[in-house]
Parts: structure tokens; sequence; C-alpha cells
């Protein structure tokens, strides 16, 4: 089939890995991409100016008209275009902080005038007033997966003897809440022993993500809103224990994982994240998080696709 993918930005990790798998199976995917330069807005890649869906907008319903079997935006803020242009049935996909943040009227707006609509989770699709496609992102199994501790501390340049905290995001991010996770991680540190060290994760090429969820104890994750992040599910992937705020669809994904707590006062997390550190020992969420294979994934959306030509 022949894909017009609309998206804000595609530098996102799990957005390449779809599209380099759909290509790979025989799709051509064309994707235009916002233009312009981001403002930092607090969110990790910021969000650019609203003269630049302006100029966009035209262009992906101009781009439309060309020769596909449909349109497929990805993210609320390319939906606009994918609905009012005449030419081809239009696929939305959201991804969480579009159907959570300041942009979700616009997106469930949109929802109501496209062919099909993919959220990440049952709890993203209760957000929507229609039905819904849940297909969660997929993960790289062979990318994600348990590794060596001793070898991923030396490989990142850990302490060996101390605890490692990992907080998967730039300290900056504010809906990500940095100042609360150094609380908790203090709170742990007053109880088990000051060598609790706490690591944020930016810049990092996500080949070598793997090595830092590894070389750590733990994933703390104190996020003010979710949608399903995928952060969390490569943690899993590696059998990383998560520690984590009860937003998006965290309670559920880690919902009979071990060694893994879901908590909502900064006490009940510190005493998740000190449970999880005395017995230092990794999760089962490899298996817990079985189905969420890349490839599973992109059998889902071309069903998606087929249903919709």
């Amino acid at each position: 089939m022949r894909v017009l993918s609309l998206v804000t930005s595609e530098n996102a990790n799990f957005y390449r890995q779809q599209i380099a798998g759909l290509r790979g199976r025989g799709h051509d995917v064309d994707v235009l991409s916002v233009p312009g330069q981001r403002v930092n807005d607090g969110t990790k890649t910021g969000r650019r100016p609203a003269s630049a869906y302006l100029r966009y907008y035209p262009r992906a319903v101009l781009a439309a008209a060309g020769n596909y079997d449909f349109v497929h935006a990805n993210y609320g803020l390319t939906a606009p275009p994918a609905v009012v242009q005449p030419f081809r049935p239009a696929v939305l996909t959201f991804w969480g902080s579009d159907l959570t943040g300041d942009v979700s009227r616009l997106s469930r707006v949109c929802a109501r005038y496209a062919d099909a609509v993919v959220v990440m989770s049952e709890e993203m699709a209760d957000l929507v007033d229609r039905d819904c496609h849940v297909i969660p992102h997929g993960v790289d199994f062979d990318t994600f997966r348990p590794l060596s501790r001793t070898e991923a501390r030396g490989r990142v340049g850990w302490d060996g003897e101390a605890r490692h905290v990992l907080f998967p995001y730039g300290p900056s991010r504010s809906v990500k809440d940095f100042p609360r996770a150094e609380r908790i991680v203090e709170l742990a540190r007053a109880r088990l022993d000051p060598r609790v060290a706490l690591h944020t994760m930016s810049g990092v090429p996500h080949e070598r993500v793997p090595w830092y969820m590894n070389a750590a104890d733990a994933m703390l994750l104190v996020s003010k809103r979710e949608g399903s992040p995928n952060t969390v599910k490569e943690a899993l992937a590696c059998n990383l224990p998560v520690v984590s705020t009860d937003v998006g669809d965290l309670a559920h994904r880690l919902d009979g994982v071990s060694r893994s707590v879901v908590g909502r006062s900064d006490a009940e997390l510190a005493d998740g994240l000190v449970e999880v550190l005395r017995d230092g020992k990794r999760s089962n969420g490899r298996e817990a998080v079985a189905d969420l294979r890349l490839e599973n994934q992109l059998d889902r959306i071309e069903a998606v696709y087929r249903e919709v030509a």
C-alpha cells in the first residue's frame, strides 16, 4: 500500500521503528513532518509555533492528492489536514499527550471525522468518543533485552557498588516532575544508604539506552500525566523494575510485574523504591510485555490499513 504519513517530528524512535518496519514489509511510506524550529515549552523537544502549522496544513492537504491509498496522521496536531482533505481515507494515531494535554480538544474533534483511530491504551480509548484500535507502540526485543549489570555499569561509567535509580528523561521537562523524583530518592537514601544515585537520561542515542536500563536497579517515573510511555515498555523488556505514579496505562501495564510498584503519594513511591532497591533483583517484565514485540504492532497496523483501504 501507499501511505502518506503526517507527523510532528519524525525523530521519535518508536515512530522511526514503525516506518522502517512498514517499509521493510513492502509498503511505500512517504513522511511529511512539520517544518520549523521548536520553542521551549517544558517538553522533551519543545513545540513549534502556530505559524509552522499554518504553513504545514495546506502542504499536507495538497500532498494527500497524490497517489496514496490513505493518509495516516500521527499525533493530534497533524490530524486537521488529514480529516479535512477530500482525497483519501484518514487514519489518526494518538500518542498520549495529545489526548491528555492542551491539544486534547482538537484531537477529540478530529477523531470524529477519521476513518480509523489508533490509541496506545484502553485508558486513552476512554478519552475518545468513538471506537478505537488499541495498538501500543512496539518494542524492539533484539535491542532491549537483559544484559550483564556489571558490564552495563562499566559501559555507562557508574559506580559498581552503589544503588542506581534511572529517571528516563531530562530534568527540564516540567511534566515529568524531576524535583519530585529527587525528593523520593532522598527519602530512600535516608532509609537505605547515602550511595543511592539518581541519574537522568537525555540525549542518549537510542541504541545505548539498553545499557543504562541494565545498569540501573530501578526506573523511577513520577510524571504528572502520560499516555502509554514507551520507555516503561523498553525497561520491562530489559527486566528493569519500575516504580511509577498512577498515570496513563501504567497501573495496567505494571499489574503482575514482579518488583514493580505503582503509588500516588511520595511516601508510597519511596516505600516502593526502598523495597525494590533492598531486593536488588530483576523483574519479570520481559515476559509481561511479550505481546508488545514490534512485529505484533506492525501486524495490527497492517490490519487497520487493510480495513480502511
